[in-house]
This record gives structure tokens, C-alpha cells and sequence, in this order.
């Protein structure tokens, strides 16, 4: 009888599994878990008197959900003074017997009408299962109690149930099974078989229930299909379109500081410009520029032409004098751009004391801090020198 059970336990199993593998996206062992708890009433199948007879019985459950139609789990049932004890001065506990089954539930509902990918609001499940039933007489030693105190149990049944909320996480099903003693009758006169399903040793229960579906790796509390995995291909495709977008964006301005670089590398390389004047008094006048790197007041070799050719325009006329204003760029601290539009007017002054003999009494120098004279904030790193006569 055992073998016979497994056995159409394993192939329900293997059956519902095959059927719902090709459009179930994939889980883990840990997916698909729900416990429960129940409680209800039993009595015995053949007595008179069902209703009165009925004692209460409670338990709770774990299983988990193989496939949309099959879910394997163990319950444990306390039941609470068979009518049959009674008048058995032995049992005076408040549970004198127990029950816990290996049983295996089959979702008809799915099974016949198919899985939709989110269990339906209500569904019915036959299921069927193996146990081990013990009596707890008092002052009985387990160790040593005779085989009547165990017995193998068989049961067979159906669920109810109702899947409550959006996400299906909690249902409550209501449960009539009929439970079998299958180690034989106490009466011979009726059976002499050693293992047999009998309704002269077995009982009726119907208990209520609730469980509680724990969400698995799909974040959801049930199975998937495929099918329900979104299409993200518009996305996708949208995604695509903007990073392109953002390249394109990203290569011309690296075209535009590379030509914004080579612009200011050519200001610092060209040549100096002498900017004659004609004045009312048939005075000349010259401007000459000389420009800095960024944060520096020390002149570079490619601008001493241009300090030279105010030196050799204050050689040849002895009562020109010359005028130096020296300017920052704007980016940075702005104090710290004022000292330094100061010591770039400094720094041509000094070189032209020192190198080219000019009198100091003859040189103005002053720092006008963040210079605007050129379109380009770079350009304004500079220092200019005006002739005055």
C-alpha cells in the first residue's frame, strides 16, 4: 500500500511538472514555499451521531508548490479526546492523539483549465498523503509502548481555496479529508487483512485554514510564465537612441575644446603687433601685449620679442615713459587673480630694468585685475604696455 501511494505521488508529480516546465520562467528550490495552519473538526466515519460525536483537531503545514499544479509538503494534526477515550481512564490529556503526513496536493483547477501565470481567485485541489499516528495514554513510556500506540495513517482530501489580494500571498482554504488507519480493524470477525483502507478505522475531518506564500526570486508570491516577462525592447531602443545622442554631444565638444586650445596656443605664439598712432603733435605711439600661462606672472621666451620691442622703443626716444597694466582671467578666486594681474605687470617691469637697462623712474606698472578686452577669457592673461610721451 505505501509503495502503491508513493508511487502515484511521484507520477502526478513528475506528469504536472513536465506539463508546466516549457512555460514557466525559472525558480529556485527556495521559491514556491507556504506554511499554514488549520483547524477544524473530526469524527469517526462509521459511529452514530456524526455531529455529536465531532471532537476538535488543529495543526499546521509547510509544503512547496513543485509546479502550478503540484505542491509536496508535511502537516502535523493534534487531535483533541477521540469520542472513543471517553471512558478510558488512561487518556485524560488535552491532545491524546497525533498525526503527521508526507502529502502531496494536486491543483485541479490548473491541472484541467490551465496556468494563467497568477492563481486564480478561487481554485480546488484533491490531495492524498501517507502518516504516522500516535496515541498518548498517560502515563505511558513511549520507549517501550506496544505497537497499538502507532499506526500508518493514509489520507485523502480536498482544498477550497480562496487566494485573497493582488499579489496572492494569502489564502484560505477549507478542507474535508478522510483519514485511514491502514494497519487493519480491531476486528478480526470484520477484516483479517494486515493493511487495508477500511471506513470501520477511519475518521472524517474537516478543518479551515489559512497560509501564507513566501515571495521568491521572481518577486512574486506564485510561479511566472514566460510570457509574462515584460518586452523591453522600446526601452531598449529609446536607451540606445540617447547614449548615440550623448555621444554625438560629447565628440563635438571635445571638437570644441580642441579648437579653443589651438586658438589660445596660437595667441601665446604670435607675433607682437606695433600699433602706431599719428596724434595732433606728430607724437607716435605703441601697444604691445605679452601673455601668460594660466596661474603664472613669469614671462615666456615666445613673448620677449614683445618686451624687447617696448625696450627698444624707450632706447631710441629718451623722454618716453611707459604705462604696464596687467590682467587675470576670470576663472578662479578672484583676490588671488588681482595679486596676480599685479605681479604680471611687475614681472615686465623687472625685465625691463634689469635686462634691458630702463629706468625705473621712466616705467608705470599696475594691476588692473580681471581683464575683458578679448572675447575669449583665456586671452586676458596678459600684460600691455602703452607708450606715453
Amino acid at each position: 500500500m505505501k509503495k502503491t501511494l508513493l508511487s502515484i505521488a511521484t507520477v502526478v508529480a513528475v506528469i504536472t511538472s513536465a506539463n508546466a516546465q516549457d512555460m514557466l520562467s525559472k525558480s529556485k528550490f527556495f521559491d514556491n514555499w507556504q506554511v499554514g495552519v488549520k483547524g477544524g473538526g473530526f469524527s469517526w466515519t462509521t459511529r452514530e451521531a456524526f455531529i455529536k460525536n465531532t471532537r476538535a483537531t488543529f495543526g499546521a503545514e509547510i509544503g512547496k508548490q513543485i509546479s502550478p499544479a503540484f505542491r509536496l509538503g508535511v502537516e502535523g494534526m493534534a487531535y483533541v479526546r477521540p469520542v472513543q477515550f471517553d471512558d478510558a481512564p488512561e487518556f485524560g490529556n488535552f491532545v491524546d492523539m497525533s498525526n503527521v503526513s508526507l502529502v502531496g496536493t494536486v491543483n485541479l483547477s490548473n491541472l484541467i483549465a490551465g496556468y494563467k501565470g497568477t492563481p486564480r481567485f478561487f481554485e480546488v485541489e484533491g490531495f492524498a498523503g501517507l502518516g504516522w499516528a500516535h496515541i498518548y495514554p498517560q502515563g505511558a513510556d513511549n520507549r517501550k509502548a506496544p505497537n497499538v500506540l502507532n499506526t500508518m495513517t493514509a489520507e485523502f482530501g480536498s482544498n477550497l481555496l480562496f487566494n485573497l489580494g493582488q499579489s496572492k500571498a494569502w489564502g484560505i482554504k477549507i478542507s474535508p479529508a478522510l483519514v485511514y488507519g491502514v494497519d487493519g480493524v480491531e476486528n478480526r470477525a470484520e477484516s483479517v487483512s494486515s493493511n487495508e483502507l477500511n471506513l470501520k478505522n477511519s475518521f472524517t475531518q474537516v478543518t479551515a485554514g489559512v497560509v501564507y506564500r513566501f515571495k521568491g526570486s521572481n518577486g512574486a508570491h506564485h510561479f511566472t510564465t514566460a510570457t509574462q516577462n515584460p518586452d523591453n525592447s522600446a526601452e531598449l531602443s529609446r536607451l540606445r537612441d540617447e547614449l548615440n545622442s550623448k555621444n554625438k554631444e560629447l565628440s563635438d565638444c571635445q571638437r570644441q575644446v580642441n579648437k579653443l586650445q589651438d586658438d589660445l596656443e596660437a595667441a601665446r605664439n604670435k607675433k607682437p603687433e606695433v600699433v602706431e598712432k599719428v596724434v595732433t603733435k606728430n607724437k607716435k605711439t605703441l601697444e604691445s601685449v605679452v601673455t601668460f600661462r594660466v596661474a603664472k606672472s613669469t614671462i615666456d621666451a615666445s613673448q620677449l620679442p614683445n618686451v624687447e620691442r617696448i625696450a627698444s622703443y624707450l632706447n631710441k626716444y629718451s623722454n618716453a615713459k611707459v604705462s604696464i597694466k596687467g590682467y587675470a582671467s576670470p576663472e578662479g578666486n578672484l583676490e588671488k587673480n588681482k595679486q596676480l594681474a599685479t605681479a604680471r605687470a611687475e614681472a615686465v617691469k623687472n625685465l625691463l630694468v634689469k635686462r634691458y637697462k630702463i629706468s625705473a623712474d621712466r616705467i608705470q606698472a599696475e594691476g588692473n585685475g580681471i581683464g575683458d578686452m578679448f572675447s575669449e577669457p583665456d586671452w586676458n592673461r596678459v600684460s600691455i604696455a602703452n607708450i606715453v610721451e
